[in-house]
């Protein structure tokens, strides 16, 4: 729908479903008159919650207003007349919606859940609409009155504050997203790729083809980036021409994507293919909707080790067979860090053994060696892994990790995927992309031949540094902490488990990162446990499906 439609803005949030015989039905209590806010002042305001009377006449007079299309009036017996009065009277003059009938629910409490029917109509063409949402009547803070407590989703339950609902043309054709052999994929099929199936759509309508239809939208307003997410048609009056577009997304492991992240809550993943950087999953399971295996910010735990040991390789403080002692402690300017419970110290340690144990002070020490500085793991992340540069451009929107350069703890604590360091699952998965190629290949969801965008590029890994890392990975896949999450994988297998402390946070993030010939795919769960608690089988499940 073009943006050039106009919209007010809207300050609540809305809920949808079938209506029933309208508000005629519902009794009412004997009303008062009202003055902008509700019933009739008194001297003495009153107090504590509304009683049950107060809620029914409340409701009723607030449902009576709102369907007969009087927003000023509907808008009075609420608690911010101002913004219900914009929203309810975009309902009517933008998203076009009538003919509206009320039907609510017997009163728990405070609250009183309705149904709602009505009719979309615009340009000759009427559909007909219907949802379910609530309403919670308060008491006014200075007058005492009963009034609806005023949320955006009192009108539907997918706005939110500064979101707008408009009718009209769509702003971008209807597109068929396809996987990478041509199957169609649907967000009935794949929950997790219905945000990302809107912004293909928004990004994409022109260049894969077809034609606009008409619709009711919900228009999101600017998140703290400064973007605004994608439309959600709400419904449709009349269908438009879906243009056809190829992702790079498999459709088997998708599904295995979707089914694995299911069973752990907060989770996501991301599965890519190391040989070309093409994204074959991403899937998500979070309360709050949101992609964070590709816009996540938080701490990868040791997984991050992957990186910090391509750093000591590299700048030659030691290598896979040699020295990285494994003491009990570890202290670094005042600051002393510890391996998980359980951990066995060894002062012989190789690099590859404090690796696949997940060695913390292993590496606490080696990263005050010379020649390294506070600015060597950044370097490395930055020109070999092509992170932190905030320059990828993968089809949507995406971060591409942060590993600053500091000093003092932090510097200790970066190396092993805490202190500042930012990652999420899309960036892991090509972290393990880069180290067992030695090439850093940007990972993307949509061809950039399709729109002519350039894709990130970085030094990569001098190959004798990719061989061990590599090597390393198996081992710890074979016989280290990710040894019980990948049994049973077939083929040449490598992984890294982590875990992340977050402040305030019972338990840790779990975090995990594998391959499987070329397929490479990384997890989190926040406050999962360990890496292989959860992390680690939802992995495991992806690369099983991907080979």
């Amino acid at each position: 729908m073009g943006r050039g439609v106009k919209a007010a803005v809207i300050g609540g949030v809305f809920a949808v479903m079938v209506g029933g015989a309208g508000y005629g039905a519902y009794n009412l209590v004997s009303a008062v008159s009202g003055d902008g806010g509700g019933g009739a002042g008194e001297s003495v305001p009153k107090s504590g919650p509304p009683d049950r009377d107060e809620v029914t006449e409340t409701a009723g007079k607030f449902f009576a207003a709102w369907e007969k299309g009087r927003a000023a009036e509907a808008a009075s017996y609420t608690d911010d007349a101002q913004d219900a009065g914009a929203l309810l009277t975009a309902y009517g003059d933008e998203a076009h919606i009538g003919d509206v009938r009320i039907t609510p629910g017997k009163a728990v409490g405070t609250t009183v859940a309705f149904t709602v029917k009505a009719t979309v109509t615009h340009d000759g063409r009427s559909e007909p609409l219907a949802y379910r949402s609530e309403l919670t009547v308060v008491r006014g803070k200075t007058t005492g009155r009963a009034l609806v407590g005023w949320e955006p989703s009192v009108v539907h339950p997918g706005l939110r504050d500064g979101d707008t609902l408009v009718t009209g043309e769509s702003a971008q054709p209807p597109v068929e997203a396809v996987d990478r052999d041509g199957t169609v994929l649907t967000e009935e099929e794949h929950p997790s790729l219905g945000p990302i199936l809107d912004t293909l759509r928004e990004k994409y309508g022109d260049e894969a083809g077809g034609t606009p239809g008409v619709e009711l939208v919900i228009r999101h307003a600017e998140g703290a980036s400064g973007e605004a997410a994608a439309d959600t048609p709400l419904l449709t009056l009349a269908e438009g021409k879906p243009g056809r577009l190829r992702t790079t997304l498999s459709a088997g492991v998708q599904a295995a994507a979707e089914k694995a992240v299911k069973r752990f809550a907060e989770s996501s993943v991301v599965a890519v293919k190391p040989s070309t950087g093409e994204v074959l999953a991403v899937a998500n399971h979070r309360r709050d909707g949101f992609n964070a295996a590709f816009q996540g910010r938080v701490a990868p735990g040791s997984t991050m080790k992957i990186i910090t040991a391509a750093m000591l390789i590299d700048n030659g403080v030691t290598s896979m067979n040699g020295p990285a002692p494994c003491p009990p402690t570890a202290t670094w300017q005042s600051q002393t860090f510890e391996n998980l419970t359980g951990l066995r110290p060894n002062e012989n340690a190789t690099l590859a053994d404090s690796f696949l144990l997940s060695c913390n002070t292993a590496f606490i020490k080696l990263v005050d060696e010379e020649p390294l500085t506070d600015a060597s793991l950044t370097q490395e992340a930055q020109e070999r892994f092509g992170l932190g540069r905030d320059d990828w451009k993968t089809g949507i929107v995406s971060f591409d990790g942060s590993v600053p350069a500091v000093s003092g703890p932090d510097r200790a604590a970066n190396a092993i995927g805490q202190g500042q360091v930012q990652m999420n699952p899309l960036n892991m998965a090509s972290v393990t992309a880069t180290a067992i190629t030695g090439t850093f290949r940007q990972p993307y969801l949509v061809s950039p031949d399709l729109d002519g965008r350039r894709l990130a590029q970085a030094g990569g890994l001098r190959a004798d540094t990719a061989a061990q890392l590599k090597q390393m990975m198996r081992l710890t896949a074979a016989r280290g902490t990710a040894r019980e999450a990948m049994s049973g994988l077939g083929g040449d297998v490598g992984a890294k488990t982590g875990s992340a402390e977050v402040d305030g946070n019972a338990a840790s993030d779990s975090w995990f990162t594998g391959f499987r010939d070329d397929v490479a795919a990384a997890a989190m769960a926040q406050q999962g446990g360990h890496g292989g608690d959860a992390a680690g089988p939802i992995v495991a499940a992806v690369l099983r499906a991907g080979s």
